[in-house]
């Protein structure tokens, strides 16, 4: 083959010499045909995951974060990589165009029917929502609501036959009443609800904070999977009924039993190509958000058996080890570091709501991210600033550098930027400028969610505004440590340690960010060349 003639051909099938991310600080495959729970230790909560062919799709709640509802694939179940997120804003957009901590999309729903992609999700304040696409690649349709409502949570659909259901559970806190499953008929096409529902099992006796159903049908029977408990401490349940509506016999499935995994519950069942039952949950794990685990799930008299029952009482529990569901894939991760190619931030990046042209540069052929300084306006803190760019923490224990370059334009104070761990308290590690001098900052801002402000923990004076910024996290609680360094290879450390706190119903997520203060001239930007993550 002639030179260009192999150049022409490579130009076409790029993805036969693109390497898989690998991620430095988290692996679940072990490399020889067996995988180690959590198969991701990072905040991918209220899973669900369909099989399409040979091809596995998984979405988790994404809360108030944009873009939302992450599309992950695999191969295998055990190595995932984000590809895509189906939800581009949160509608209301005058409502989510500023951080609605706790609210947005809750645990949603993904479902493969003739030829199109569904995900449908609750908003406890607004409703059920659907969006779906033929390419799960490409571009998702706008949010339509397909039952409008208060507290109407974790809706699942199920296509059988002739007929369409939906089922969905409530949130105590719009709604008043939880731990109640109801089940909804739907048109064919699953764009309207049709009825106002029957109430199909009752878990305030024995299965309180009964949530989170998913709708399945084997042979003759209807199943809800649907945890219960709480999400700490709880477990899963297995419904199964001849009737769709019931009555529907119980049993635990999962629980905790004589393991050390809290919570096992929440998820989703997918088969292999190969026939074979798997069953993906998470488990909370504090600040760090609810992480996700694989167990092998098998039949007995017409009830799923997840994991291994360690204890002799009938009931599953989860394993820490076992052979991959399929074998031979490469090894690949969620990414997590990031070159900034033509200025953009990778999939791995979220704002803290609909996000604005105006925040970021993002020009074509650049090699750096290029944030502006907007203003914080009247907030006392940056608990509800909406321009924060902020990823899930990957992992119990790792270590994230940035390299940054603070232009203020016309020498005005009052512009930061910086390397964040953010919750409902925060901690950063930032530039900025006053007394025409640039400094490197360490700042705590405790009970942020109370609207308390920041406090200047130490300072050290630059050389230049160029800085390289570090943050050392470490197990059991997030600690975090700071450093800096001017020449990108001897670190010092500044300020005080910092124990990460969660947002909420999310976790401490870890990212960058450039501000100024409220009256302060315009103008101002920061360059992030790259941003990295290791042991």
């Amino acid at each position: 083959m002639k030179r260009h003639s192999f150049l022409i051909w490579i130009m076409f099938v790029p993805s036969l010499f693109a390497q898989n991310y690998i991620s430095k600080v988290w692996q679940s495959d072990n490399g020889d045909g067996t995988y180690t729970n959590p198969i991701l230790y990072a905040d991918y909560s209220d899973p669900d995951v369909i099989r399409v062919g040979e091809d596995f799709y998984m979405t988790v709640s994404s809360f108030n974060c944009t873009p939302g509802l992450p599309i992950l694939h695999s191969k295998d179940l055990v190595n995932w990589e984000i590809v895509n997120y189906a939800l581009e804003k949160q509608i209301p957009e005058d409502v989510f165009n500023m951080p609605q901590h706790s609210k947005g999309v809750w645990a949603p729903s993904i479902r493969y029917h003739n030829n199109e992609f569904y995900i449908y999700w609750g908003d406890p304040d607004f409703g059920v929502y659907m969006i779906k696409t033929n390419d799960v690649y490409g571009k998702w349709s706008k949010p339509l609501l397909v039952l409008e409502g208060k507290g109407i949570i974790d809706p699942c659909p199920l296509w059988d036959g002739e007929n369409t259901y939906i089922v969905h559970a409530w949130a105590g806190s719009r709604a008043g009443i939880n731990s109640m499953l109801t089940m909804r008929t739907m048109n064919a096409e699953g764009t309207k609800v049709l009825d106002d529902g029957k109430n199909v099992f009752d878990g305030h006796e024995n299965h309180h904070t009964l949530e989170g159903p998913k709708l399945y049908k084997k042979g003759a029977y209807y199943y809800i999977l649907a945890p219960a408990g709480g999400v700490e401490t709880g477990w899963q349940l297995a419904l199964r009924s001849k009737n769709i509506y019931g009555p529907y016999e119980e049993k635990i499935v999962l629980e905790q039993g004589s393991t050390a995994i809290n919570g096992p519950h929440q998820g989703a069942w997918v088969t292999s190509a190969d026939g074979t039952s798997w069953f993906v949950h998470f488990q909370d794990q504090a600040v760090y958000g609810r992480v996700l685990w694989l167990e092998p799930m098998s039949w007995k008299n017409n009830w799923p058996v997840m994991g291994k029952d360690l204890d002799g009482n009938g009931v599953g529990e989860p394993i820490l080890t076992y052979k991959k569901p399929v074998q031979g894939m490469p090894i690949t991760s969620p990414k997590e570091s990031d070159e900034f190619n033509n200025g953009k931030p990778g999939l791995q990046w979220q704002w803290y709501a609909n996000a604005s042209v105006k925040w970021s540069a993002q020009i074509p052929g650049t090699d750096y991210l290029r944030l502006f300084t907007i203003s914080k306006k009247e907030e006392p803190n940056l608990w509800n600033v909406p321009n924060l760019l902020l990823q899930k923490l990957p992992a119990p224990n790792f270590k994230t550098t940035t390299k940054v370059t603070l232009t203020t334009e016309w020498n005005t104070p009052g512009k930061t930027a910086g390397l964040i761990m953010m919750g409902q308290s925060y901690a950063y590690i930032g530039i900025a400028y006053h007394d025409e001098k640039y400094w490197v900052q360490q700042i705590i801002c405790n009970k942020a969610i109370e609207g308390l402000k920041e406090k200047v923990i130490d300072e050290k004076e630059l050389k230049s505004n160029t800085v390289f910024l570090s943050m050392k996290v470490s197990a059991p609680n997030a600690n975090c440590v700071f450093s800096y360094s001017e020449d990108g290879k001897t670190f010092k450390e500044i300020g005080a340690n910092f124990i990460a706190e969660k947002d909420l119903w999310i976790s401490a997520k870890m990212g960058v960010f450039c501000v100024s203060e409220k009256n302060v001239r315009m103008g101002g930007y920061a360059d992030f060349d790259w941003f990295k993550v290791r042991k």
